[in-house]
């Protein structure tokens, strides 16, 4: 995902230039925040909203140049319209625009989708938002919002279970840096003292009630069951939040072992599958595991002799 910040304008021709791609029917106003009594009215003319951003800048005249004016770009259609005003909404907010009566209008006449910004530099108090070392800031926030910065903090051995520390904290990341998480991979190393340490609290609790909401709850542990719809889970992988690692599940302990122990608890495997439904305790997007050495054993076999390309999901 790309961010840009346009140079600093006198004029708010930012405001203009977006309302004019609304009723061009190329944009479409996604959100108006802060603009105070103004938004109480009905259709509003950008006028409007130059008028209320500049009464704003008004109140410093040393800030010559008011206009904030951003974009945030995703590659084709990666993220729709909702997801790309919530991370727009997001990081305004890091870069200290949260408060500031802005807009945000989707632009929908491209091949990339993307989001435009206006604001205004100066706040209420008459004080001039950082604009210290701003576009690079631009970035770092773009990457704290999309979450990698948090994910990169965990110890992953696949792509996969990179993206599964995204989607267990709810960030809306799909297209991290793969040159970076590549590198993080090569490094990676088994850590087998937390895997025996996991695999004695398994032991220890798997035979009680509500054993995976324990696990998360007392002790920071996602538990992750790869299946297809209607189908038992084939796999199962653990987010360790509290050492932030990640494991494939047979590093700690065997599925069948597991599972077995929730023969009289049944809602513990009702979990994740192929399709792009939630559940209520991890909302986990369909990744691809195919690169995981679990799924390579367990349907290598089977697509070998069916002459299948590796095309599981989860």
């Amino acid at each position: 995902m790309l961010v840009k910040i346009f140079k600093a304008q006198k004029a708010f021709s930012g405001v203009k230039y977006n309302t004019g791609k609304i009723d061009r029917n190329k944009g479409e106003l996604m959100k108006v925040a802060n603009f105070g009594p103004l938004q109480t009215f009905g259709h509003l003319k950008s006028q409007d909203y130059i008028n209320y951003l500049g009464v704003l800048a008004a109140l410093n005249k040393n800030v010559r140049l008011p206009q904030f004016h951003a974009v945030i770009s995703a590659k084709g259609k990666s993220y729709d319209k909702i997801t790309l005003t919530a991370i727009a909404e997001a990081w305004l907010k890091e870069m200290g625009y949260g408060d500031q009566p802005y807009l945000v209008v989707f632009h929908k006449d491209t091949a990339n989708n993307h989001v435009h910004m206006v604001s205004a530099r100066v706040d209420r108090m008459g004080n001039k938002i950082n604009s210290a070392y701003e576009y690079l800031r631009a970035q770092k926030s773009i990457n704290k919002v999309l979450g990698y910065d948090f994910a990169m903090e965990y110890r992953f051995s696949t792509r996969a279970q990179f993206m599964m520390v995204l989607e267990s904290k709810g960030y809306p990341g799909t297209d991290p840096d793969e040159a970076k998480i590549q590198e993080k991979i090569s490094r990676y190393v088994p850590d087998k003292r937390r895997t025996a340490a996991l695999s004695q609290l398994f032991r220890q609790y798997k035979n009680q009630p509500g054993f995976r909401d324990l696990m998360k709850e007392k002790y920071g542990i996602d538990l992750i069951f790869h299946q297809a719809p209607g189908k038992q889970p084939y796999g199962y992988s653990i987010i360790d939040h509290h050492e932030k690692q990640v494991f494939k599940g047979s590093e700690v302990m065997a599925l069948k072992e597991l599972i077995s122990s929730f023969e009289t608890d049944p809602v513990e495997i009702a979990v994740e599958n192929t399709s792009d439904e939630y559940t209520p305790s991890v909302q986990i997007r369909s990744i691809s595991i195919a690169d995981d050495v679990d799924d390579q054993q367990i349907h290598g076999m089977r697509r070998r002799r069916q002459k299948k390309a590796r095309t599981n999901t989860r």
